[in-house]
């Protein structure tokens, strides 16, 4: 079996890519990867060691690239977890990702469809469903709910699901989509919420928190994560959408403090600033679907995956400063003295 990972120099790709060469020894794994701020070559280290990974740097835009790399290497399945992510980047530049979310995804499909892969399952996003009420815990995503999406970021992946399943209709492509809750865990990059927090307290530094705090999301720890995405390439059945979720709803406030707390650090340390524009209130996974008809299961609470989480980052110094250095050099970083955080 021969897999094409977009994006695997990322956060959940790398993971994936590990997951995937500890649990199948003959498998082949070829990274295909831009190395935009967000994506670390060092991420990679304990892979290229391992016989059966490869690397590609390649931009999943470049159409002529890819075409090359699907001619040499004969995927039998792509997974793509390429994407521009931030939301408040995508605020202040939308251009890029409508670029890298959907043309990306288009050309990946072309290739696909040309070469007869035979699996193509696109990583998408709770969010391409908008939010929910903070007074309606009853409610939730469902794999039928409506497609609301809030932020050009959100509307990129909305468009990008879409188009890869109108490949499954019109060409019959063997496709599959899953729709995941907020992730975290190893080389989660520090622009994100929970990374962000760890290394900000370590540092004894001022907590930017966007508006009152009580945004809620559903966190899942990145290898359970992994694990489903494991599950519907394997036994997942094709034109299908899987939501995946952590049933660990948290707000962004307790979500802080949780860290403070394992850190023993002061909460005078949280600091509340202006809203985000467009701020979605509830994210909410109803992954019954994944659970009842692919027996998923996760294996880690979130008590226990932000003690792994933490532990990791505190003996990572070296890579999450790496990232740091690389990130205060991207030019498109212009809101960077107020650390907006993605929550």
């Amino acid at each position: 079996m021969k897999i094409v990972v977009t994006g695997g120099a990322g956060f959940i790709g790398s993971n994936f890519i590990y997951y995937m060469l500890d649990k199948y020894k003959d498998y082949k794994i070829i990274c295909i990867d831009k190395l935009t701020y967000a994506g670390n070559l060092s991420t990679l280290s304990e892979a290229m060691k391992n016989q059966n990974f490869k690397f590609i740097k390649a931009d999943i835009c470049d159409i002529e690239k890819i075409d090359t790399v699907f001619k040499e290497e004969e995927p039998n399945i792509v997974v793509n977890f390429a994407a521009e992510s931030h939301v408040d980047r995508s605020i202040s530049n939308p251009e890029v990702f409508l670029e890298t979310n959907i043309r990306g995804t288009s050309v990946l499909l072309e290739c696909c469809k040309k070469y007869n892969v035979k699996r193509y399952h696109q990583i998408s996003t709770d969010e391409v469903y908008g939010d929910l009420p903070l007074d309606r815990p009853d409610l939730s995503f469902t794999e039928k709910s409506p497609l609301r999406p809030s932020s050009p970021y959100s509307v990129s992946k909305t468009s990008a699901d879409l188009l890869v399943l109108s490949y499954f209709r019109t060409y019959k492509l063997p496709v599959t989509i899953s729709r995941c809750s907020n992730n975290y865990g190893p080389y989660h990059f520090p622009e994100k919420l929970i990374p962000l927090i760890i290394i900000k307290a370590l540092k004894n530094q001022r907590l930017p928190i966007y508006g009152d705090g009580k945004n809620v999301r559903d966190w899942i720890y990145v290898k359970d994560h992994c694990k489903a995405i494991d599950l519907i390439l394997h036994k997942g059945k094709i034109g299908e959408v899987y939501n995946v979720g952590g049933n660990s709803e948290k707000s962004n406030l307790e979500v802080v403090k949780t860290i403070l707390n394992i850190l023993g650090k002061s909460e005078k340390l949280i600091e509340f600033v202006p809203d985000r524009l467009g701020h979605d209130r509830r994210y909410a996974i109803n992954d019954y679907k994944i659970e009842s008809e692919l027996g998923f299961k996760r294996d880690v609470t979130f008590e226990q995956g932000i003690e792994k989480t933490i532990n990791w980052f505190l003996h990572n110094e070296k890579w999450w400063k790496e990232c740091l250095c690389k990130e205060q050099k991207n030019e498109n970083f212009n809101y960077r003295g107020k650390w907006a955080i993605r929550i």
